[in-house]
């Protein structure tokens, strides 16, 4: 590269007749390659270049020097032609790759722990104490300046049923396609996270707990769906939001101050199951104080009609299948939630809340029907710099009480949980979280569908790369 730019600077230095200048300063540009004859913003001295004569070209006739003018300033120099046209970036060229892994680590640490179940961690239970629990690559960048792509598939998923783990499955394929220069107004086109939950929204990387509270997660189980979402991001909240990400206060990324669109409602990598679509919609701001405090309140609500599954169950030495008496198009399936978040700089605080109906399994009468649901989180987090790296205790309560929608049957979920735990960055690639967890929670998996109470410790191993 350097002797292509010496080369260029040589012809360049040519150019210019002898009589002027015996020497010539030339700087290249960082961003264009070009070369020019003055300094300026973003150009990099080359070099000092001196125009040689060819000892067999005739001498040239001597030329009087100009009486100089002292009163006249010296023209600023014009920039010297482009040697060879910069070629643009195809729009390959524009993405990028990168992506995590998780390896967790569950032993319960009392004899009824085997007999526990969670949606969100398939490791908890006996005999499945060590797995991958996600290995994501992203691959996301600009195509130009009103589309962006996005492309996320997870290698760590295992099929409901299947004893065998670590299959490819897609988590994200979206668009963003910008209707203004300054990308304020966006729709969103593919299967992505629906906006309903802010830590729903939080990527797993970011998360500082191992897994997300059931209430809100149980309303769109993956986060994702097949959807169309429409965006506004003014242009300084955008750069906040971004902000709350990359400077590790664990931001939900941007998802618009305001949002809304339609969706299958069956959940990611799921057929369509009625001829009728959900609704979204989500507000969310974060507030900065004149202390540098942000603040981040919003509310989100969904609505539409959820086709469950349905399957035999065995209780009491007695088998049937629920009945469900619905309409085609299925159970109605409607929620409202609010959230807060006072981000930790260095102490936070995190909350959201959510009320609803749903379907929900009624053993008595054995059949499903549509039940009311409501539930919530409360976390506590500290933010501090160690000589070891980065340390953030918590403590986390939630609770649960509704129907499990996306198992089986729908059975009713009911959940109270205390986690305490810390997660320990001890370099920008590297973080191990710890956790201790005392669990009340419905194994919603196997018929009869029992409460268990246990208590669990939870190893976790990112690496970001």
């Amino acid at each position: 590269m350097k002797k292509s730019l010496l080369a260029l600077g040589l012809s360049v230095a040519a150019a210019f007749p002898a009589a002027e200048a015996a020497t010539l300063d030339l700087f290249v540009d960082k961003a264009s390659g070009q070369i020019y004859a003055e300094p300026g913003p973003g150009r990099t001295k080359l070099g000092t270049f001196q125009q040689v004569e060819d000892a067999a070209a005739p001498a040239a006739a001597p030329v009087a020097a100009p009486t100089p003018v002292a009163s006249a300033p010296a023209p600023a120099a014009a920039p010297a032609p482009v040697l060879a046209a910069a070629s643009s970036k195809k729009w390959y060229d524009r993405l990028s790759l990168r992506g995590y892994t998780q390896l967790r680590f569950n032993q319960g640490l009392d004899s009824t722990a085997k007999e526990l179940r969670a949606p969100g961690d398939r490791f908890i239970g006996d005999n499945q104490s060590l797995g991958i629990r996600r290995a994501r690559v992203i691959l996301s960048g600009d195509v130009s300046e009103h589309l962006s792509l996005y492309l996320q598939p997870d290698f760590a998923s295992t099929p409901t049923g299947s004893s065998t783990g670590n299959f490819g499955q897609l988590r994200d394929l979206y668009a963003d396609i910008y209707f203004d220069k300054q990308r304020e107004f966006r729709l969103r086109a593919g299967q992505s996270k629906i906006p309903y939950g802010w830590e729903n929204l939080q990527s797993s990387q970011n998360r500082l707990t191992p897994d997300r509270a059931d209430a809100l997660n149980s309303a769109v189980r993956d986060e994702r769906d097949l959807a169309l979402l429409f965006y506004y991001s003014p242009v300084e909240i955008a750069e906040r939001f971004k902000m709350l990400v990359s400077s590790g206060l664990k931001g939900s990324g941007d998802y618009g101050i305001f949002g809304f669109g339609i969706y299958n409602g069956q959940g990611a990598n799921r057929l369509e199951a009625n001829n009728s679509l959900h609704t979204v919609v989500h507000a969310s701001y974060p507030f900065k104080f004149a202390s540098g405090q942000i603040v981040e309140f919003g509310v989100d609500a969904y609505h539409g009609y959820f086709r469950t599954g349905t399957g035999a169950i065995s209780v009491g030495g007695q088998s049937f299948t629920p009945t469900t008496n619905t309409r085609p198009r299925g159970f109605k399936d409607q929620r409202v939630a609010a959230h807060f978040t006072v981000y930790p700089q260095p102490f936070g605080l995190q909350g959201e809340w959510t009320v609803g109906q749903g379907p929900e399994l009624d053993l008595g009468q054995r059949r499903i029907d549509v039940q009311s649901l409501n539930g919530g989180y409360l976390q506590a987090m500290y933010r501090t710099a160690s000589p070891v790296g980065m340390l953030t205790p918590y403590v986390k309560y939630q609770s649960y009480e509704g129907g499990a929608k996306f198992d089986t049957n729908a059975p009713r979920l009911d959940v109270e949980e205390v986690e305490a735990g810390l997660e320990w960055q001890f370099r920008p690639e590297l973080e191990l979280t710890m956790a201790y967890s005392h669990m009340n929670r419905t194994n919603v998996q196997t018929a009869p569908y029992n409460s268990v109470d246990g208590d669990l410790l939870r190893l976790q191993l990112q690496f970001n790369y």
